[in-house]
């Protein structure tokens, strides 16, 4: 009787802590035929992530009571037609590995983030997408993935943090009235004895939600040498009429020197059946090269957890612009098209 009760209150010790506490493994596996057409050279592959990112990561949290966790999230991308992990990259900050920016075996290169998060918002250390990064992907109806991606990215002249930073500090504001704010600031780890502190930056997102109504604007200035950095700003919205989300994106990346490089998205999506139509046209313009695209898709959604989708896209390049799809070679002032055909499935 008296081991049963040792053993009935070591249960109950152990069910608290894991009541307390949880880790959770998560992944996409996406796989695309992709058709590249150009005026010089066309390309056909069997590649990835032409609809979501194709990932594994883990991600943990740990009630710390009181209203306070703590959490992690390392997330790793995947190469998954050919098996190999997907490289990270310098960034950021001074180039510290020959390998880095080369295949390589699995690393976290999407995310490597540890935070203490409570009423008051969270605080996320790490490597991590850069707020004036996350407009792109919520505002494009093609989440910056596959051949329907926005040119305004594609073209971007945001440089080293366009899409995420490395060393960074952030702070994730809780929702007040529709109204959230998220603030990073990231280093380049460079000597204080150094001319230039390249690679350290900060940037700022201001949101605001109601209901079908969404609002974005984000800044961000990063340095890039002694005297020159690149400030990026962006402002988006979207608002969903219940038989279609429309929405749109503007930014403006300013590199010291340099034209401005400018580009916006206009697109919907638009439910159908058992799936969405996705399309959308994005533009990209630094002054004189200018490119135009527009792309038009389909998701037909067996489950929550699988999907096949389609995209055709097609651009226009002028002003010496030689842009291409899908690994396809166009000349300056050259077009392109390029198709996706595909398979996701989540876990």
């Amino acid at each position: 009787m008296k081991r049963s009760l040792i053993a009935l209150a070591a249960l109950a010790v152990v069910g608290a802590a894991s009541a307390q506490s949880s880790v959770t493994m998560f992944g996409v596996v996406d796989a695309t035929l992709a058709f590249g057409n150009g005026d010089t050279a066309n390309k056909t592959q069997l590649t990835n992530s032409g609809y979501n990112s194709s990932r594994f990561g883990v991600r943990g949290v740990e009630d710390l009571g009181g209203g306070l966790k703590a959490s992690f999230h390392l997330e790793a991308g995947v190469n998954n037609d050919n098996g190999a992990g997907a490289a990270t990259n310098d960034n950021n900050q001074a180039a510290v590995s020959t390998t880095i920016g080369r295949t390589q075996g699995l690393t976290f290169n999407r995310k490597s983030v540890v935070s203490l998060m409570g009423g008051m918002g969270e605080i996320r250390l790490g490597r991590d997408y850069t707020p004036q990064f996350w407009s792109f992907t919520v505002f494009d109806p093609f989440g910056t993935n596959g051949v329907g991606t926005t040119q305004a990215l594609n073209s971007s002249g945001g440089g080293q943090t366009i899409v995420r930073a490395s060393n960074s500090i952030a702070y994730l504001s809780p929702t007040v009235s529709g109204f959230a704010v998220w603030a990073q600031t990231y280093f380049g780890e460079n000597l204080s004895t150094a001319a230039s502190q390249a690679g350290d930056g900060s940037a700022v997102r201001l949101t605001y939600d109601n209901g079908p109504l969404s609002l974005a604007l984000a800044y961000a200035k990063t340095t890039t040498s002694a005297s020159t950095d690149v400030q990026t700003t962006n402002v988006a919205g979207s608002y969903n009429l219940g038989v279609a989300q429309l929405m749109g994106f503007w930014n403006k990346d300013a590199n010291t020197g340099v034209a401005d490089v400018t580009g916006y998205t206009l697109g919907a999506l638009i439910p159908a059946g058992p799936g969405t139509v996705r399309v959308s046209f994005s533009n990209s313009d630094n002054g004189t090269a200018k490119t135009d695209k527009f792309a038009l898709g389909y998701v037909y959604d067996f489950s929550k957890r699988t999907s096949v989708y389609g995209t055709f896209a097609s651009l226009s390049n002028s002003g010496g612009a030689a842009q291409a799809l899908n690994g396809a070679v166009t000349p300056a002032n050259g077009s392109s098209t390029g198709f996706d055909l595909g398979i996701k499935h989540t876990f």
